[in-house]
This record gives structure tokens, sequence and C-alpha cells, in this order.
């Protein structure tokens, strides 16, 4: 049986993408204004999106950063350009501004 060609690496990695939650409350905390605050910022790679309910509705405003799969919480515009700086640029989420329930620490 004649041996399979090697699989070629993807040569690029999944593009991040920002999920900035636009249902009703995180919209009533402020999100629209958080969504405009990363959509002006302009970072290479990094897609912003509107998007609706991820369910952390007590907790919002939601971001939710892909493939990262990295959960913010209670976001406000001034936070914007940490984790532009910090996680989309530098590579190193923002722990401060995690969402508990999804970055669950645990301390013995």
């Amino acid at each position: 049986m004649p041996e399979s060609p090697a699989r070629e690496p993807d040569s690029q990695p999944e593009a991040r993408c920002v999920l900035v939650c636009q249902y009703q409350s995180c919209l009533k905390n402020g999100s629209a204004a958080v969504l405009a605050a990363f959509e002006a910022q302009q970072v290479a790679g990094v897609k912003v999106e509107a998007c609706s309910c991820q369910g952390q509705c007590n907790t919002g405003p939601t971001v939710r950063v892909t493939p990262d799969e990295i959960w913010y919480c209670r976001v406000k515009p001034s936070d914007v350009p940490l984790i532009v700086e910090e996680h989309l640029k530098g590579g190193k989420p923002v722990e401060a501004l995690f969402n508990p329930r999804i970055h669950a620490r645990y301390y013995y």
C-alpha cells in the first residue's frame, strides 16, 4: 500500500476574532461603546464582530477572543487599549479582566 503524502501544516494560524456581545444585558451595561472602541483600534490579523448573547449576562459586557477562548467580563471602553496592547498585540491575556466563571482559579 503506498504511503499517504505528508500533510502540510496550515501555513497560517486561525485569525483572531474579538466577539463583543450586543444583546440586552450587555447593551444596558455599555457594550456598544466597547464595540466601538475595539473597532477604532485596527489590529492586523484581528477581526472585531458584534455578536448575540454568549450566556454571561450577569457579567457583561462580555468580550470573547477566539481561537484563544479568552473570555473577558465587565469590559469598559477604557479597558480596550490594554486588551489590544497586552493580548491582541503582545500575546498575553489580561487576567485581571477574565470572566471568573470561565477561567476559574483554584487556591489551596
